[in-house]
């Protein structure tokens, strides 16, 4: 395991941004998605179309710390080389662009499809800086944008927000799927302490379903960055749902951490498997937050990717012109084991094929 960590870090065979010379900066990864310049935290929007991994993620153009969230962009063909794209969505008059996720509208249920093309729609939170200094509860609000050229160009909906806030502080991180049973789409949505679910038929109007995990998991920490998908296990084939929930403190190793339930979804809200104590933790190492999967991806799989980094520093790692990393793009599996289902987590099989010089020490 040493030797294959040493490998990840020194060698310099699989960057896809070291042409222009400008990933060799140190600390730099090489094997780890990184932003050109500038600050990056949550992976957002994540999704395949017609051949292409998006990545979407929390970026501000103006400074290496945190500031006004944008959505930065970029896509893959194989999830290890990178095209970096401009920015997708800016701040507006509603707010900034914190973190969401985007969908393939596949039966045109938006009614949003001119062209070949089927749209591609995201869901996000606007935070209204304004509205939050003023000390109004009401400052994260959920909206819409969408593209019907493969993401390269994004129009935001014209009667946004979709959902408004009730006077929430924490009301955010909107992780949509299609739930075929139920034939509507379902929101997962981060609000304070637990998660909320939301039904739509169109993905503009959106009606409350159900919550979860107010006093289930650990709770270090408020809600973040939730995502509810089906998977079969390996072997016995059972069929568990499994809802991923990050939380900013009480991670397994201090600082920032991702959990997961397994149980079941009947439409409405999630019903744990084990008792509200149980905490799973999909990763215990402390650079692994507010990760997510990509959506509509191809064969079935289930591919994970999240934030390399950890609240407790992100801001003050030493690195110059940019700040941040993606871990490594990751297939989840689920196994039964003695104690019970549980994920397991490798780095994409695309990975196994780099091999050139490195370093053992």
């Amino acid at each position: 395991m040493r030797n294959i960590l040493l490998l990840l870090l020194f060698t310099l065979a699989a960057t896809a941004y070291s042409q222009d010379g400008s990933y060799n900066e140190k600390h730099r990864p090489q094997f780890h998605f990184s932003q050109p310049t500038h600050w990056m935290n949550d992976p957002n929007g994540m999704v395949y179309y017609k051949g292409e991994y998006h990545l979407f993620y929390q970026y501000y153009p103006d400074s290496t710390v945190w500031g006004p969230m944008h959505w930065g962009h970029a896509i893959t063909t194989d999830l290890v080389h990178w095209k970096h794209l401009p920015i997708a969505l800016y701040p507006d008059s509603l707010g900034l662009i914190f973190s969401g996720s985007v969908v393939v509208d596949q039966n045109n249920t938006s009614g949003l499809q001119k062209g070949i093309e089927k749209p591609l729609v995201a869901l996000f939170t606007y935070h209204d800086m304004k509205k939050e200094k003023a000390g109004a509860a009401d400052f994260q609000y959920q909206g819409m944008a969408y593209s019907l050229d493969k993401g390269r160009s994004w129009k935001k909906y014209e009667q946004n927000p979709v959902i408004k806030n009730q006077g929430t502080k924490d009301f955010r991180d909107p992780k949509v799927f299609w739930h075929a049973a139920s034939k509507h789409w379902v929101m997962t949505l981060a609000v304070a302490n637990r998660v909320e679910f939301y039904h739509s038929k169109n993905l503009k109007d959106w009606e409350f379903a159900g919550t979860f995990g107010k006093e289930e998991g650990n709770h270090g920490g408020v809600c973040e960055c939730p995502d509810l998908f089906e998977m079969k296990a390996d072997k016995t084939g059972e069929s568990k749902w499994i809802l991923i929930v990050s939380v900013g403190t009480g991670g397994p190793n201090g600082g920032s951490g991702t959990q997961y339930f397994t149980g079941k979804f009947d439409g409405n809200t999630f019903i744990n498997d084990n008792s509200k104590e149980t905490v799973y933790w999909l990763d215990y190492g402390p650079d692994d937050y507010a990760g997510v999967t990509w959506s509509n991806p191809p064969n079935g799989q289930h591919l994970f990717l999240g934030w390399m980094s950890n609240w407790n520093y992100a801001q003050t790692v030493p690195t110059k012109s940019w700040r941040s990393a993606m871990t490594v793009p990751r297939t989840l599996k689920l196994k039964k084991t003695s104690a019970g289902y549980r994920l397991f987590t490798n780095p994409v099989k695309k990975y196994r094929k780099i091999k050139n010089n490195h370093t053992t020490c």
